[in-house]
């Protein structure tokens, strides 16, 4: 395995280096077909041996019955648990043998999966595939396994002071019944443990099936080949439900600053933010996206080079757009302080804020960031791994394939005028919350 390992570190490298894929018209190689009712997109890149897949359907966290909010993530755990015709084990034997492997992932909208291999285990790959995502075996073994740890990993999030603060945070920004809105970490091991073997088999029979499942492949593909090894492989599949439609979220009348008190932690994690009401797909994403990138993103960052380095306050701190593929989203800062330095942390950032929101960006900070925008972008086209999540997400935000090749011209011809205006029409400072988690000086347990 050590030299299975090395050989797609090599490629992986190659693939790089060889990628003129970043600088190629993306839209022109692909290959996109419907096979065996998936929505097949391919795209033959120069590396050789190495091919990568990736795709979703629409059986996410959003889809959970009204009394389990848990059973999406629990039906996706069991998907890589064995199968009608195979152990769990001796799936990862036969990965293991050639130096492949396949993920599954469970998020708000999607179950998604991953997979790499070379050129020659394709059809191998693709059957196995297939047949973890159309017959998991639905032990109860494993079923209890799965459960245990996942309430486990709950049980232990309750520990880190960066998750607590951001999942608070999506309760005061996001209503419930938005796909932002977490249920709490205690709602949620309940119905865990609560959760039963039958209800999960209903979910896999209901929501999983070819009719919205999207499966992206890049690297050395015959793509005929390809397309012959899905034909085979998900034939007489069916089935599926399309995805969920998100109203726009409504307000909220969550605290505007709220504490969760955790005892002998050495930091606190803050999040200053709200709802933008706005998907990436809208007119002023990218630009706003860009102004958040020139004051929050890493250490070019306006954040990171004053709260930081200036005034040594933060061990981390950086602002994001994010959460908005396939529903309106959120804005935020998030920050780690030492406890004795979190009411100067948060006043420093909260400068840097009001600054930003009241005086704007520069040009000459702009076109910097536009540079960093497109090169990171292209950078990403250059690796195959990157090509592939590039193509689904494209897919994922509603946008055409030739978007991509059109993504440096709309991020090169934004307007400081254009960012300045989106980040006064979609945020207001006044509005934000701010979520404190960690051992917060003066602040108490909640009461039991």
């Amino acid at each position: 395995m050590k030299r299975k390992a090395l050989l797609f570190s090599v490629l992986g490298l190659l693939s790089s280096v060889l990628g003129a894929t970043a600088h190629a018209q993306i839209a022109d190689g692909v290959t996109r077909t419907r096979i065996a009712g998936l929505d097949v997109v391919a795209y033959k890149t120069g590396v050789k041996d190495v091919v990568y897949l990736r795709g979703s359907l629409p059986a996410g966290d959003n889809k959970a019955p009204a009394d389990n909010v848990m059973l999406p993530t629990l039906v996706g755990g069991m998907l890589e648990r064995g199968t009608t015709k195979h152990t769990k084990n001796e799936i990862a034997d036969q990965l293991e043998a050639v130096g492949a492997s396949i993920n599954f992932s469970v998020g708000s909208h999607m179950v998604e999966f991953s997979a790499r291999c070379l050129a020659k285990d394709v059809p191998l790959v693709v059957s196995l595939l297939a047949e973890q995502l159309r017959e998991p075996a639905f032990t109860e073994e494993e079923f209890n396994r799965l459960k245990q740890q996942t309430a486990g990993g709950l049980q232990r999030a309750l520990e880190s002071t960066d998750f607590r603060a951001t999942d608070e945070f999506s309760r005061a920004a996001f209503s419930p019944g938005h796909p932002n809105h977490n249920a709490t970490i205690e709602q949620r091991i309940a119905a865990t443990q609560n959760a039963k073997l039958e209800d999960l088999k209903k979910f896999h029979a209901e929501h999983y099936g070819p009719a919205h499942l999207t499966l992206v492949a890049a690297g050395d593909l015959d793509v005929t080949a390809l397309q012959g090894e899905l034909a085979k492989s998900f034939a007489g599949w069916s089935g599926g439900t399309p995805p969920l439609s998100t109203p726009k979220n409504a307000p909220t009348d969550a605290a505007k600053e709220q504490t969760v008190f955790m005892p002998g932690k050495t930091s606190v994690n803050i999040v200053i933010g709200q709802s933008t009401g706005m998907r990436y797909g809208e007119t002023d994403n990218i630009a706003l996206r860009a102004g958040t990138a020139i004051l929050g993103s890493g250490f070019t960052g306006r954040l990171m080079a004053n709260v930081r380095d200036k005034e040594g306050l933060t061990y981390g701190i950086g602002a994001s757009l994010g959460n908005d593929t396939f529903a309106d989203g959120d804005w935020k800062i998030t920050a780690t302080f030492a406890p004795a330095l979190l009411e100067k942390g948060i006043a420093s950032a909260k400068r840097q804020l009001n600054t930003w929101y009241q005086d704007g960006v520069t040009a000459d900070e702009l076109a910097r960031r536009q540079d960093n925008l497109v090169g990171s972008f292209q950078v990403g086209l250059s690796t195959t791994e990157g090509l592939t999540q590039t193509l689904l997400t494209t897919l994922h935000r509603g946008k055409d394939l030739g978007w991509i090749d059109r993504y440096p011209q709309i991020v090169r011809s934004l307007t400081v005028e254009q960012v300045n205006g989106a980040i006064k029409k979609h945020l207001n400072p006044d509005e934000m919350f701010l979520i404190k988690a960690g051992t917060v000086p003066g602040a108490a347990p909640a009461a039991k």
